[in-house]
């Protein structure tokens, strides 16, 4: 994993998020010490059939107990 110092990241902060955005993770070092770790969010999809955000839909609008949202998630 590369790593970039304080300097370095505030000299160069946008190239050093492009990279970053780009999937590349870094190391941040402070006096030559690392401090952080700098990595891309991978944004994951929701599969459409996953029953958790099926429950929005389920009941019309009406509360649902803790045991029927346990029924629904877990087929219970």
């Amino acid at each position: 994993m590369k790593k970039i110092s304080m300097l370095e990241f505030r000299l160069n902060a946008e190239k050093i998020i492009k990279q970053v955005q780009s999937g590349q993770s870094l190391i941040l070092t402070r006096r030559g010490n690392p401090v952080a770790r700098i990595e891309p969010i991978i944004q994951e999809t929701q599969d459409p059939n996953d029953p958790f955000f099926l429950l929005s839909g389920i009941g019309k609008g009406a509360s649902l107990s803790n045991a029927e949202m346990d029924g629904i998630i877990y087929d219970k």
